[in-house]
């Protein structure tokens, strides 16, 4: 291929995926192959999967949203028996049910963890459990020790996660009490749980303790045990493993969604801005303060056809990971997965992919730190990789070959299979808003991407159960 004509290329075509390595047409950009992460299909059949977590050990531990708690083994298989079922005790519907569990840190040797569900009035309810003395594969319902019991006034933004962080205290992510635009500005009342993080020392004190360092400890007129505030509806947050650095999904109102960061060093009293903003955007400045006084995430996105974000965590995979370093996060609604991370000082976001019909509630990590994602209406969990697969069982995905054409200004799809196997091709901009969406069962397509304005573009195929990605770059 001429290298000059290859400079002159309106769009540089990168294939994301190592098997793409077809040869181009003349006048076309050369492509480059590098690696994009992939889901791998890991356990399926699972109902409502909202929570996966680990034990330090080789299972994965899945929450039922209706009340059970399920163990994975390391191979996908899904235990008949459950681990918990509390599913008596638990108010299911909607954003209720039994919505988090953490380890203890020393659940080895006493074999505690806790979990955050709805319960008997509606309430938030964090309680410690203890597993069987004889067998580690299930747990002692009888042994419940209420933490925390929290009026909540509506049925929506429960919050329902809960970490332990690296500091071994219990953090807890509470949602502004619900309804719509927290019209008891909960999130804002320091006097309120909701709309909070909180953390606890489960260690001492009956049933718990307040961290003398929390940054309320002293306060008169604020709950002790508030570490932050401003928050609308924390769904997910996470611990950064390797450097402590707390990460936090929260779902908006009406327009944007945003990620929210901590550093490890930071002493607490973040107000991360909801209701005075959603986002970056002003939502409801009623008694609020200056600008400086919040806490702005380092990353919005927009509505339509996103809806509410899932909070992830930093793959920590492996040292050799492309992604290694990166925060992954979803949409619920768009089943879009991006990554995030830090390059030159600025907060650069990537466009995994969209995987429809799962409805991505969690993600989770084992104790390796390989990290994997849930869909609550699939049922499905997946491992998330960056070595190229498809779905266990199936063939091979035909060879795709994207061209360029530069006369008509038009991108063309090429592949190596019979018609009648439809190809789903999606084209999204950085900001994961759909620009071009089709399905087709021809074995070549073209549509025409003239009329883009310049910037960086995803496009995902869909071909046979495996998902090919490209990035497109409008120079």
């Amino acid at each position: 291929m001429d290298t000059s004509n290859t400079l002159n290329t309106r769009y540089k075509i990168l294939i994301l995926l190592v098997f793409l390595t077809q040869t181009m047409a003349a006048g076309c950009k050369e492509i480059q192959t590098i690696t994009s992460p992939n889901l791998v299909v890991f356990a399926s059949g699972l109902i409502a999967p909202v929570c996966i977590s680990n034990a330090g050990d080789s299972r994965l531990f899945v929450i039922d949203q209706h009340g059970l708690i399920v163990i994975v083994d390391s191979t996908g298989n899904i235990s008949p028996q459950p681990f918990l079922d509390i599913s008596t005790r638990v108010t299911y519907g909607g954003e209720r049910g039994l919505l988090g569990i953490a380890f203890h840190p020393h659940y080895k040797t006493n074999g505690y963890f806790y979990v955050n569900y709805i319960g008997t009035g509606d309430s938030t309810h964090i309680s410690r459990f203890r597993v069987n003395a004889s067998n580690p594969e299930i747990a002692d319902p009888s042994t419940e020790l209420k933490m925390m019991t929290i009026y909540q006034p509506f049925v929506n933004h429960k919050g329902g996660d809960l970490c332990f962080g690296p500091d071994g205290y219990l953090y807890i992510g509470l949602g502004d009490g619900g309804s719509g635009g927290d019209p008891g500005n909960r999130a804002q009342n320091p006097m309120e749980y909701l709309g909070k993080m909180l953390r606890i020392d489960v260690n001492n004190g009956d049933p718990y303790s307040v961290p003398r360092t929390n940054p309320f400890y002293n306060s008169t007129t604020a709950r002790k045990e508030i570490w932050a505030l401003g928050l609308r509806n924390p769904w997910r947050f996470s611990f950064d493993r390797l450097t402590g650095d707390l990460w936090i999904g929260d779902v908006g109102q009406n327009t944007f969604e945003e990620i929210d960061f901590q550093p490890s060093n930071s002493t607490g009293a973040e107000n991360y801005g909801w209701r005075c903003y959603e986002g970056n955007a002003v939502y409801d400045t009623t008694g609020c303060t200056t600008t400086s006084d919040y806490v702005i995430p380092v990353i919005t996105y927009p509505h339509v056809p996103q809806c509410a974000v899932t909070g992830g965590y930093i793959d920590r995979s492996s040292t050799t990971s492309p992604t290694y370093g990166y925060y992954f996060y979803a949409d619920y609604c768009s089943d879009n997965i991006w990554t995030l991370h830090k390059a030159a000082g600025n907060w650069e976001v990537q466009n995994v992919g969209q995987f429809p019909g799962n409805n991505f509630s969690t993600f989770g990590e084992d104790a390796a730190g390989q990290l994997y994602v849930a869909g609550l209406t699939s049922g499905t969990i997946y491992r998330i990789t960056n070595t190229p697969t498809g779905v266990p069982g199936q063939n091979e995905s035909a060879a795709v070959k994207v061209t360029h054409l530069l006369a008509s200004g038009k991108v063309r799809i090429e592949t190596q299979r019979q018609v009648g196997s439809p190809m789903l091709v999606t084209l999204f901009n950085v900001l994961g808003s759909i620009c071009y969406d089709f399905k087709t069962n021809e074995s070549a397509y073209e549509f025409d991407i003239s009329f883009l304005p310049k910037g960086v573009y995803f496009l995902n195929i869909v071909l046979e159960g495996r998902k090919q990605a490209f990035k497109l770059i409008n120079e």
